[in-house]
């Protein structure tokens, strides 16, 4: 009983493997996955197209996909730009001094001749472009008060992949950990990798000197010109001496008014105003007040 129990156990197993081997091939999960093929910029790269047969009647066609589809070889004759960046190696591409603008999807389509018509293949391939830093543009102020918030901004709009960002200090790296830089006396500053920035919470005159960043990935690295900060102390007794001046000024004026004020001049141009009108006003003349009167009556 035991043995014949082991038997069916067995035979259930091997059913079991049977009934998923089936699954897996009717559902597609052994299906190979698009070929995804990385070159550096100004490189060579060769586009290969995995068709299993090759014949003499066989036609090819290499397109670029995207929003609008573009012929890369067709009728036997490499295409746009590709003509004389590119060579074929069978049904495979060579493309010589790769750009970014190269990346993208690209697919091949073989159709050859059958007893049951044309027979179409296809072969899909992925190609990134690594493109290395420029020079990334840098903001560092040219001065700023001691105790205040600073921020440097570093920013690479080219580099793929998106690159990371380091400072300099006087020629000397500003770790993310300020608490650990030895070369710093300054423990209040962060720095973001990601996004390129390094703040100063409270900014002191230690901080004054000559800031750079650089942006790295794994191609290359660029930096910007250096760019120095001084940091100065708040000038305190300057402000007040400016307060001082200005209310010493406005003083003087309120007591050169008053002055003028007590001497008359103001009065003596009044009553120069009201003489002179007086002596603009004609007098009327008796006859001419009854003539008048005379003639309205």
């Amino acid at each position: 009983m035991a043995r014949r129990s082991r038997h069916r156990l067995l035979l259930l197993l091997l059913r079991y493997l049977v009934v998923a081997l089936g699954c897996h091939k009717a559902y597609g999960l052994s299906a190979p996955k698009d070929q995804v093929i990385t070159a550096i910029e100004y490189q060579e790269v060769i586009l290969k197209c995995k068709y299993p047969k090759k014949t003499m009647d066989s036609r090819l066609e290499w397109k670029k996909l995207g929003p609008s589809v573009s012929f890369v070889y067709y009728q036997q004759a490499l295409r746009g730009e590709f003509k004389d960046r590119a060579q074929m190696l069978d049904f495979s591409i060579r493309i010589k001094n790769v750009t970014r603008n190269d990346a993208g999807k690209y697919r091949c389509e073989v159709s050859t001749p059958s007893d049951q018509g044309q027979s179409l293949e296809e072969d899909t391939v992925t190609l990134e472009v690594l493109v290395a830093p420029g020079v990334p543009s840098c903001e560092v102020p040219n001065s700023a008060v001691s105790g205040s918030t600073v921020e440097l901004r570093c920013q690479d709009k080219e580099g793929n992949p998106a690159p990371e960002y380091t400072w300099f200090k006087d020629g000397n790296r500003l770790l993310g950990n300020p608490k650990l830089d030895a070369q710093s006396s300054n423990s209040s500053y962060t720095v973001n990798k990601k996004s390129g920035t390094l703040q100063f919470n409270t900014v002191s005159k230690l901080d004054s000197g000559e800031y750079y960043c650089e942006a790295h990935n794994s191609v290359g690295h660029r930096r910007c010109p250096g760019k120095r900060m001084q940091v100065d102390d708040l000038n305190l007794s300057g402000i007040i001496a400016t307060v001082v001046a200005v209310a010493l000024v406005i003083s003087v004026c309120g007591l050169g008014v008053c002055y003028a004020q007590r001497k008359g001049y103001f009065a003596k141009k009044t009553s120069f105003q009201k003489g002179s009108s007086a002596t603009k006003a004609t007098p009327v003349s008796e006859n001419d007040f009854k003539h008048s009167k005379s003639f309205i009556i």
